[in-house]
């Protein structure tokens, strides 16, 4: 959670325009990559789509919304500094541990499927 509090407001006239220029710049990158198929190379379409990506999330981060992801996205990579990871000891334990419960279910539910298809030809007359 975030230690700020966030007021409740919407979004100023600013702010709609600026949404509005981030996605035509995202849609005029795209459109780039299908307009000139054929007469642009791949990797200059490729990077007209990746300007055109990069260009708008540089106008949505100067919006209150781009901020605020910011922020959210600031205090998120400082929880990740606080996480306790597990060696890689623990992590392969787990991941055996994990694999053998899914063989076990997975029998299981075939044991379980296998009975309930004998069930149900019998009572159908075809077993």
């Amino acid at each position: 959670m975030s230690s700020k509090t966030l007021a409740n407001q919407s979004a100023s006239g600013g702010d709609i325009a600026k949404y509005a220029v981030a996605v035509l710049l995202a849609v005029a990158g795209l459109v780039a990559f299908y307009w000139f198929d054929g007469q642009w190379p791949v990797g200059i379409r490729i990077l007209a789509v990746v300007l055109g990506l990069v260009a708008g999330a540089a106008v949505f981060m100067a919006t209150a919304k781009g901020v605020q992801t910011k922020d959210f996205l600031s205090e998120s990579r400082f929880e990740l500094r606080k996480v306790v990871w597990p060696s890689r000891q623990e992590a392969t334990r787990t991941m055996w541990v994990v694999i053998a419960v899914v063989i076990l279910i997975s029998l299981m539910l075939a044991g379980m499927d296998v009975i309930i298809q004998a069930g149900v030809k019998w009572l159908l007359g075809n077993g």
